[in-house]
């Protein structure tokens, strides 16, 4: 294009930095203002990856509201995952006692180093490199995160599995898969990863966050949400649950009888039914019943129940019928193939599983419209029988 006037270009105007609030000027030596947790963060040379869930929350007002939600004490110890470049991380450490973040990407460790290097608040902050789902967790009153959108149930079931419990989770979500997390019976959404969820704690929606909150923004929008870990957690056995639960939502709109008189679903029926009774003969150590829980609460996330950042489910294929219908609710089921014959094999499972849900008062229910209480009396039930699902 033409010169401006006096035939010198204008140099182009840096792109506006992201700051968490007013911010002082720097002293002579140029470095971070004090108390400032390192002036304003630092996105030059910074690429951020898509690919592993790396959208910066940019947005102050965002940061604020969210910080107020957490209902913080000044006492608290509060676990972050994925600070990225620490804009909630300061707003978290002006509000609690210390704040342990976990981080996977080494130069987001580096940026985070810099950033609060010169902060007063640099020792109430403990760093963590590594993989949030690998990693042992401290002991945290509090946990805040904006979450990678690709292992949103693992980090879910990961943080209900921690013991001693804490007492609050506020997580930034895919709205979608949030308000999977909310859903109620009978409600369009509602699944299995709201009926785990919804056993295990409390779960309130806080705000939704639009998009362009975010640099790099992502496909869609969030949420956040509040996880309350109920407590004591319900005397049930997890695997026994979830076992339940992966049959009952496979198709979640039809009738529980319909699905448990398939042949394949029997003949496992049988198999756990022939080993409980071996197992009861059984002298081999077990883990403690805490250890045990934990093991199972956290196996109850799955691939099925996270979104990607089109917000489809991992099970959908694009332009694929068999993708689509298994992610409304999974098909994958087999025909009765002589189940209901008095000769097939598993004619006696067959009357049993029946038997339970008819005095049970369960054998035309759906588990889109099963309660928590629904499933863990039929539970009970069928566990009283002699049939489990793990």
């Amino acid at each position: 294009g033409p010169l401006p006037r006096g035939g010198r270009r204008e140099a182009e105007k840096p792109p506006p930095r992201v700051s968490m609030g007013k911010v002082p000027k720097p002293g002579r030596g140029g470095g971070a203002p004090a108390g400032g947790g390192g002036g304003q963060p630092r996105f030059s040379g910074i690429e951020f990856h898509k690919s592993k869930g790396q959208h910066i929350l940019r947005n102050p007002m965002v940061v604020e509201s969210i910080v107020a939600k957490s209902n913080l004490k000044p006492t608290d110890v509060v676990l972050e995952i994925g600070p990225g470049t620490g804009n909630l991380t300061q707003r978290l450490l002006e509000s609690a006692k210390r704040v342990i973040a976990v981080e996977l990407d080494p130069r987001m460790v580096v940026e985070l180093q810099r950033r609060f290097s010169s902060s007063p608040l640099r020792h109430n902050l403990t760093l963590i490199q590594g993989d949030f789902l690998k990693c042992d967790l401290p002991y945290f009153d509090v946990c805040v995160a904006n979450t990678p959108y690709q292992i949103s149930s693992a980090i879910v079931f990961k943080l209900l599995a921690h013991r001693p419990m804490f007492r609050s989770a506020i997580l930034m979500f895919q709205k979608e898969f949030s308000m999977r997390l909310v859903a109620r019976p009978g409600e369009h959404l509602y699944c299995r990863l709201s009926a785990n969820t919804q056993l295990l704690a409390r779960v309130s929606h806080l705000l939704k966050v639009g998009r362009n909150n975010f640099r790099p923004p992502p496909k869609v929008d969030s949420s956040v949400v509040k996880l309350e870990p109920r407590s004591p957690p319900p005397p049930v056995n997890f695997r026994e649950w979830d076992g339940l639960g992966r049959l009952a939502f496979m198709r979640k709109n039809r009738t529980l009888a319909a699905t448990l008189k398939q042949k394949s679903v029997l003949a496992m029926l049988d198999k756990n039914y022939k080993t409980a009774l071996a197992l009861r003969q059984a002298t081999a150590a077990a883990p403690t019943a805490a250890t045990q829980a934990a093991i199972d609460i956290a196996a109850m996330a799955g691939d099925d129940m996270d979104m990607d950042e089109d917000g489809a489910t991992p099970t959908k294929a694009k332009g694929s019928k068999k993708g689509k219908r298994g992610a409304a609710g999974g098909d994958g089921m087999d025909t009765d193939m002589g189940a209901d014959s008095a000769d097939s094999p598993y004619a006696e499972m067959r009357a049993r599983v029946q038997g339970v849900l008819e005095s049970a008062g369960y054998a035309d229910a759906r588990a889109a419209k099963m309660t928590q209480d629904d499933m863990l009396t039929l539970l009970a039930a069928f566990n009283a029988a002699g049939v489990h699902f793990a």
